[in-house]
């Protein structure tokens, strides 16, 4: 039978950890881009976007008889999409570090 007291004490160390995780996500900052560089998004690690950055050589494509508008929509997404991918490693990496001696079955992290 388990401890109420140790169970307690497991739960503060938990919350604990948790808003460790939540600090470090916060303060990390990863980038990433798509078009070559065209389009930079700078996001934390919480999937905040910070900034979206668009090269005005982009923009000025956009001014033709035909604009591409959806292509520039696309580099965007790709280049949100690439740093989501990247926070959810740096995440996961976090998370396995704070919670690696903990023996935690397959798939939950």
């Amino acid at each position: 039978m388990l401890n109420p007291l140790k169970l307690q004490e497991m739960l503060g160390q938990a919350k604990q950890m948790q808003e460790q995780i939540q600090q470090k996500l916060a303060a990390t900052v990863i980038e990433a881009s798509s078009g070559g560089g065209a389009v930079n998004v700078k996001m934390n690690g919480k999937k905040e976007v910070l900034k979206v950055t668009i090269d005005p050589a982009a923009v000025a494509g956009l001014s033709g008889s035909v604009p591409d508008v959806e292509m520039l929509e696309d580099l965007v997404a790709a280049a949100v999409n690439e740093a989501g991918r990247r926070a959810d490693e740096i995440m996961k990496s976090n998370v396995q570090g704070l919670l690696g001696g903990l023996n935690l079955p397959p798939g939950i992290l």
